[in-house]
């Protein structure tokens, strides 16, 4: 039985994705562009999660929570930017509470959501971007069965520097 739950982020989350955001400003910023203030209000988590539901139901973007058993959120992650047509391809985010790494519960998302993107989205592909330094990321997605494809130069800003992304990637097997 897995300790994690993984499940589409609700408004009634909102409280506890401030409090994640809030804990781990530090470590997350280290890897993610810039936030702006209402990012870290109550009231902007409530918007950024109405915007996750809105862009489920157009299929275009889906946002997940990574809970403990106890209902304790400690991750999100997302398949987000969904193209169709002749890509059916998106790109995967997360990010996990500093105190949860190393314990697999990434991993274990990462599976999840790549069986959902390949089985009941029907998508051919998922590419994720990682920071070169960021051993741990790149880990959980090869552990994931993504493999390196490349490096972005200078693709992402983080705290105002345009920083190198290895891309990895996944096919779907059934295509």
């Amino acid at each position: 039985m897995s300790d994690i739950v993984i499940r589409p982020l609700e408004i009634r989350d909102a409280e506890q994705l401030l409090r994640l955001e809030m804990k781990n400003k530090n470590f997350f910023q280290r890897y993610t562009p810039l936030r702006t203030e209402m990012f870290y209000t109550l009231e902007g988590q409530r918007e950024l999660v109405k915007e996750h539901v809105q862009q489920a139901k157009k299929g275009i973007g889906y946002y997940f929570g990574i809970f403990l058993v106890n209902d304790q959120l400690i991750g999100k992650i997302s398949l987000a930017e969904i193209v169709r047509g002749d890509l059916q391809s998106c790109w995967l985010g997360y990010c996990l509470d500093q105190e949860q790494n190393g314990k697999g519960y990434m991993t274990e998302a990462v599976k999840f959501v790549v069986d959902f993107a390949f089985k009941e989205l029907k998508l051919h592909r998922i590419e994720a971007g990682v920071m070169p330094h960021n051993k741990g990321s790149i880990r959980v997605l090869e552990k994931a069965g993504f493999h390196k494809e490349g490096l972005s130069k200078k693709n992402v800003r983080i705290n105002g520097k345009w920083e190198d992304h290895q891309l990895l990637a996944i096919l779907n097997p059934d295509d």
